[in-house]
């Protein structure tokens, strides 16, 4: 089997000083730009006149872009090893993106700015993973101390403009977006170009890969742990809120979560090395299923409230850390780019799926029921993961 790879400035990353801060950067801006948009564009377009059937058509556009486009920016930086050249163009164009909402109001032409802005943003982030993988070389255990400061970047936009909202109109939302997604561009520059595998017509395929049994299991638990998310994304705030919680102390729980999340990324190059992935994500998910239940179940006591928020560490941080560290294992050979839109599409279309079926039969008196489900979904990857690993174990024992 024979590879070859695009000439970069650094052919061996791990001979090389790794660029943290421009690396942290990236990742800081990308995700002030999704921190901004997430809390806030339903309040943007709701300011422009549109109704609530028109703010979810709009913002679905976005989640459906995420089941399609990875691929192929996966395909295309495979076949090219030219990944950072692509996330330098994506963060151009969603700049470029945000520049038409200064210019159009209408539906079909925000429903084009947001079709580019979702097309182009799957440029950047699984293929921004696999540059960063690359620089880090083998000292992978480093990622989650770079990726923390994309969980600051969210914080930053989504509590700030929060405060800023109080005091000024939604309409100087656009003017944020567009911020970041220069500073995230602009970030991109700075980032020295790594060689990467290519794919070669001789190395092993993307569906060969996906056949292997610890392969395929952690994708199917990855989709079943982000189905069970959805209930969380869509319908937490309302339910806590129909238990009586006010909203700026729903406002300091969200934040709660995801501090949560930057304090076990700070902690993961120690942890990961010492337990290793798969007990990493084996942990995530029964701590998961544990967070779902503790909403669901015990939203009357508040100190049940805060403690699952703490879980936001287990249900997301650590796992994710952990299927980076197996996605860049398994993927060799030049699929990087491939395996982590596969991540991404799943995720999108786990949260997409969940979403849909949690809204068809929410209601106040099913939500203890809703979030169970939620559970018992985190039970299942549990158990697929384990049966996965299990069985490569006993394979790999045989002579």
């Amino acid at each position: 089997m024979t590879t070859r790879s695009v000439p970069a400035a650094r052919p061996d990353a791990s001979a090389s000083p790794v660029p943290v801060l421009p690396l942290a950067a990236v990742y800081f801006f990308y995700f002030a730009v999704i921190g901004a948009f997430m809390p806030y564009w339903g309040l943007y377009l709701q300011s422009l006149g549109f109704d609530a059937a028109a703010i979810g058509e709009l913002g679905a556009i976005v989640m459906l872009t995420r089941i399609v486009a990875p691929n192929f920016w996966g395909y295309v930086a495979d076949r090219s090893g030219r990944r950072l050249a692509l996330v330098r163009l994506g963060a151009a164009m969603i700049t470029i993106g945000w520049l038409g909402v200064f210019v159009v109001r209408d539906y079909w032409p925000l429903a084009a700015v947001l079709l580019v802005y979702g097309f182009f943003q799957n440029a950047i982030l699984a293929q921004f993973e696999a540059v960063t993988l690359a620089h880090l070389g083998s000292q992978r255990e480093r990622y989650s101390r770079i990726r923390l400061w994309g969980s600051l970047g969210f914080i930053a936009t989504g509590t700030g403009l929060g405060l800023y909202f109080e005091a000024f109109p939604v309409s100087h939302l656009p003017l944020a977006l567009l911020i970041c997604a220069f500073a995230t561009w602009l970030a991109t520059l700075f980032v020295p170009d790594v060689a990467t595998e290519t794919r070669h017509e001789r190395t092993e395929g993307v569906f060969a890969i996906l056949c292997r049994r610890p392969v395929l299991t952690f994708f199917i638990a990855h989709f079943l742990l982000q189905l069970s998310h959805a209930p969380y994304y869509t319908f937490y705030s309302i339910h806590l809120e129909q238990h009586g919680y006010g909203r700026g102390t729903i406002g300091w729980l969200w934040g709660l979560g995801v501090f949560a999340e930057v304090v076990m990324f700070w902690y993961m190059h120690r942890l990961l090395p010492a337990a290793g992935e798969a007990r990493l994500l084996q942990w995530s998910l029964a701590l998961a299923g544990v967070r779902w239940l503790m909403i669901g179940a015990l939203a009357d006591s508040p100190w049940a409230i805060w403690s699952a928020q703490l879980l936001h560490a287990a249900s997301f941080a650590s796992f994710h850390a952990a299927a980076m560290v197996l996605i860049h294992r398994h993927f060799g050979g030049g699929h990087q780019g491939q395996g982590q839109a596969i991540y991404s599409m799943l995720w999108g279309s786990g949260v997409a799926l969940g979403s849909w079926a949690a809204g068809l039969v929410w209601t106040p008196a099913s939500a203890v029921w809703v979030f169970t489900c939620a559970g018992l979904l985190c039970a299942m990857a549990l158990l697929l993961l384990n049966w996965g690993r299990e069985r490569t174990a006993v394979r790999h024992s045989v002579p």
